[in-house]
């Protein structure tokens, strides 16, 4: 861990004994329920979850089988100011992510004007030559994005990471806030938390509005791997929560560049699939021939501009760690100002000065590959042993172009029920951000992850982290009165 003491989300820097000004009413929650009664409820939500079939499963890891993201009942709060200055970076950041992929893809006016070099984008394995030169409908390339945040301070928070290609854990989010109204109505009853359960609705909509014909109620399908997937609880809850058909590669079929979905009443045209299968196995005809998972001439229908692909193909060059280090420069480039959401410091190890100084402090930093992710192929330099680290210097100097290199930083923490009784842990957040044809949308929450064992820094649900609800209160003048605050919560 950073040497210096983590800034504490509800009781600041104090001794955990006066809550930051905002958060008295959850301080006062948190003081006022015994432990043991907090153990109960966790109790009940996570049997809730296995019973719902809430699981992921970790690819490598055969002996582990379907496991549930741990939850923890003590939720993490962000109040309406905190979350205005949130909303206003995001929306920033995803609109210079959407023209940076459309201009990588275009004219490449950023490469030639030199602010990232040409091999960082041409030479980058997740650059799709096949979407070269396509323009999606209605110009969206990046629909869903979930944006990685940190935070150091009060006032200090930094974009960790970038996932535009098929972000997940909406489904967390959305089921950790119904266990909470079930377990914790008292809390809602304190608060004028706003509410989240429109999302599914947002991101239908959003589905409408891209899709490439006039239609007032366009055909969405929801595209998965299959029910072996880790992530094939979300895809199934998020395509009954829209009422859109979730489906397989093999229920879909394109002719005459129309794709076209199987039905027992006959074949039905597809405007717009929400992906979750990677670029690689979208279309056997273009990228891997052995992929069963997509649908043979995909791309074709998708350059001819018949079906809108959400998120588009390519969009994983603006998930790379090595483009997340020109992030500043890029926002800078396209909307014209500084980022309001800062990037963590970042070291481009194939500089020489960069690896030089990564190499001289691996015990101090955290090391990423740049095309990782899941919290693996990553060196966290404060906790790791000298083996680890040695290994760390053996592949950084045989090929340092594959590494970028962080401070460890003092990640704030949030009050969490473990052992011991609460204590606090490591935390990041995850926002959702949906960029249909006419307007940017965030859902007032996101999924917070926590990193359960004590120092740990590692909130990946791979390596053993778990979630909580994000409680974003309204602002003064959009909270309820006494009256309506005795309504029940609008769900």
């Amino acid at each position: 861990m950073a040497a210096r003491k983590a800034f504490d989300e509800l009781w600041g820097q104090g001794s955990g004994e006066t809550p930051r000004p905002g958060f008295e009413q959850l301080g006062e929650w948190l003081k006022n329920t015994p432990v043991t009664e907090l153990a109960r409820r966790q109790a009940m939500a996570e049997a809730a979850f296995r019973s719902l079939g809430i699981t992921f499963s970790v690819y490598g890891d055969e002996q582990a089988g379907e496991r549930i993201i741990p939850f923890d009942i003590v939720p993490r709060m962000f109040t309406a100011a905190e979350w205005d200055k949130l909303s206003l970076g995001l929306e920033q950041r995803v609109r210079a992510l959407n023209a940076f992929v459309a201009d990588v893809y275009g004219p490449r006016h950023i490469l030639k004007d030199k602010v990232v070099p040409e091999d960082v984008i041409l030479g980058n394995p997740q650059f799709c030559i096949p979407a070269n030169a396509i323009v999606p409908p209605h110009g969206i390339y990046t629909h869903i994005c979930g944006i990685d945040i940190v935070r150091t301070g009060a006032d200090d928070f930094f974009v960790l990471e970038d996932n535009a290609r098929t972000p997940s854990g909406v489904s967390y989010m959305l089921e950790n806030r119904e266990a909470m109204l079930r377990l914790c109505p008292e809390l809602f009853a304190q608060l004028a938390v706003q509410p989240i359960d429109t999302y599914p609705d947002l991101l239908r909509d959003m589905l409408y509005s891209v899709a490439p014909r006039g239609s007032q109620e366009p055909t969405c399908v929801l595209l998965t791997p299959g029910h072996y997937n880790s992530a094939f609880y979300e895809h199934s809850f998020l395509a009954d929560s829209m009422g859109i058909e979730l489906v397989e590669g093999r229920d879909l079929e394109v002719a005459d560049d129309i794709v076209y979905m199987r039905t027992i009443e006959g074949r039905v045209r597809v405007d717009v699939i929400y992906r979750r299968i990677d670029d690689a196995f979208l279309d056997p005809l273009v990228f891997n021939p052995d992929s069963g998972l997509g649908v043979p001439g995909l791309m074709s229908a998708y350059r001819a501009g018949n079906v809108t692909i959400v998120n588009a193909p390519g969009t994983g060059i603006a998930d790379d760690k090595a483009v997340y280090s020109f992030m500043p420069e890029i926002v800078r480039y396209y909307m014209g100002t500084d980022a309001l959401l800062p990037n963590v410091e970042t070291f481009r190890c194939r500089e020489p000065q960069a690896l030089r100084y990564t190499l001289e402090n691996l015990e101090k930093l955290v090391v990423k590959l740049v095309d990782g992710s899941g919290g693996y192929g990553m060196l966290v330099g404060p906790t790791a042993s000298r083996q680890e680290i040695d290994d760390f210097r053996t592949a950084l100097m045989a090929e340092p172009q594959r590494y970028i290199a962080q401070p460890t930083l003092a990640l704030s923490t949030v009050p969490t029920l473990a052992e011991k009784g609460i204590t606090p842990r490591h935390v990041d957040f995850r926002p959702f951000i949906l960029s249909g044809a006419d307007r940017v949308t965030i859902v007032p929450g996101g999924l917070t992850r926590v990193a359960l064992a004590e120092g740990s820094l590692v909130v990946n649900s791979s390596q053993g982290g778990g979630t909580k609800d994000s409680l974003i209160i309204a602002a003064p003048e959009l909270q309820p009165t006494e009256e309506q605050h005795a309504l029940p919560y609008s769900r």
